[in-house]
């Protein structure tokens, strides 16, 4: 288990806590079903089912792992009522890139509940680095793998 902190929203929370609690129970007692089905077709020294029932045990319980340690060293992202003058985790950033005229708009998260389909960017991540700290009419520069790429920040929620 690492000491690093993982920041998470009170919703991201709620939703680890659950997927931790049907993981727990309908999780583990479809793979132990499975592993008894497994058994039951004889020789398990050669069944495939029961090797991939037994590498599916393993992942459910890595999962659970993962989770409980998050849960275990988290720290809520407490939301914005005021003014926000800077980005921090937590903050809605709108951007401009270099170049471009439509913006886009990114929620800053915890790497745990990261998702780009759902504009919700890790604090870790390039672009999340590049951003904390920052205000709006600042330009920045983010490092992408396909080198540096500019944008500005048009507005801080």
């Amino acid at each position: 288990m690492s000491d690093r902190i993982t920041y998470l929203t009170r919703d991201g929370k709620i939703k680890l806590e659950e997927e931790l609690k049907l993981l727990e129970t309908e999780g583990r007692a479809e793979v132990a079903e499975r592993i008894n089905q497994a058994k039951e077709l004889g020789d398990i020294s050669e069944s495939g089912e029961y090797e991939d029932a037994k590498k599916s045990s393993g992942f459910l319980e890595g999962k659970i792992k993962e989770i409980r340690d998050i849960l275990a060293r988290h720290q809520i992202i407490e939301e914005d009522t005021g003014d926000v003058k800077e980005v921090r985790i937590g903050s809605t950033v709108t951007i401009v890139y270099e170049g471009e005229t439509d913006a886009e708009t990114y929620r800053i998260v915890g790497s745990a509940e990261s998702n780009p389909k759902e504009q919700r960017i890790s604090n870790e991540s390039p672009l999340g680095i590049a951003l904390i700290g920052r205000r709006v009419k600042d330009k920045v520069t983010v490092q992408t793998p396909n080198g540096p790429t500019k944008c500005t920040i048009k507005s801080i929620r």
